[in-house]
């Protein structure tokens, strides 16, 4: 039996411990939004936050997960279930196409603004590498980024 804290909801599983929280989160806690890509931590995915650190959930079992904050897409809209200013921006750029990378991506573009990793457009594309996109929306991914990274730094100045 572990404990995870999964989007500020506690959560008791009986796993076999060679479940990964990828697995966990998707088979157990039904919580689709993170996606099974490769399964071999190369397409990114599968990215969430654990206790604010971005990992990524094929690569990292659900024991390892035990007693932190596990935070995924579907955990990131405001508690009035609007939008996260990334999923916004993401809307607003049309940064996806198919949409299949587009939770990882806004998860690592959460972790890359949070970071301070925002910077320029190259400090962004080189941050957001491991998160790959087969349609190849990437100008417009960077386009929300550098948006959300500007809108958050201009609420931190007020």
């Amino acid at each position: 039996m572990i404990e995870l804290r999964v989007n500020g909801v506690r959560h008791e599983l009986s796993v076999d411990p060679r479940v990964t929280l990828l697995d966990a989160l998707r088979e157990h806690l039904d919580l689709a939004g993170t996606k099974k890509g490769c399964d071999q931590g190369q397409c990114g995915a599968c990215t969430v936050r654990v206790d604010g650190r971005r990992v990524l959930a094929c690569l990292m079992l659900a024991c390892q997960a035990a007693g932190g904050e596990v935070t995924t897409v579907e955990g990131l809209a405001g508690p009035d279930g609007g939008l996260h200013p990334v999923q916004a921006a993401f809307v607003k750029h049309d940064g996806f196409q198919c949409g299949y990378c587009t939770p990882g991506q806004i998860m690592s573009a959460v972790a890359c603004i949070r970071e301070g990793n925002a910077g320029s457009d190259a400090d962004i594309r080189e941050f957001m590498s491991g998160n790959i996109c087969r349609c190849g929306a990437y100008p417009n991914i960077v386009a929300a980024v550098r948006e959300a990274a500007r809108e958050e730094a201009d609420h931190a100045a007020l």
